[in-house]
């Protein structure tokens, strides 16, 4: 099982801190399943950047990057050496502790 931390770059958001999280899911589902809103405009396929988000510890639980999803966050707002796409961060069978930033969301209202 796996503890995930979610930190906000929103103004005002809390961290929270989900525990007993199975493997076999991706962050992105795992944020929702929380009612943790991250954006997922192209419903989870790995055709768009809506739910970047920084992974900042636990590279480790979930698959290498892969060219495809380099070149959506090369799309993402704000991209950084540890940016991801949740959709495609699925855990790993073991359990761990990952911790997430999710970007501020707020600069896609309206789009």
């Amino acid at each position: 099982m796996y503890t995930i931390k979610f930190k906000f770059e929103e103004k005002g958001l809390s961290p929270v801190t989900i525990e007993n999280v199975s493997p076999d899911q991706s962050i992105l589902e795992v944020a929702l399943e929380n009612n943790i809103e991250l954006h997922h405009n192209c419903g989870m396929v790995c055709a768009c950047s809506t739910c970047h988000l920084y992974l900042e510890q636990g590279d480790e639980f979930v698959p290498e990057i892969s060219d495809r999803e380099e070149d959506f966050i090369d799309r993402a707002v704000s991209p950084r050496i540890n940016s991801r796409l949740g959709c495609q961060c699925i855990l790993v069978n073991g359990s761990g502790y990952l911790e997430v930033t999710l970007p501020d969301q707020t600069q896609f209202l309206g789009e």
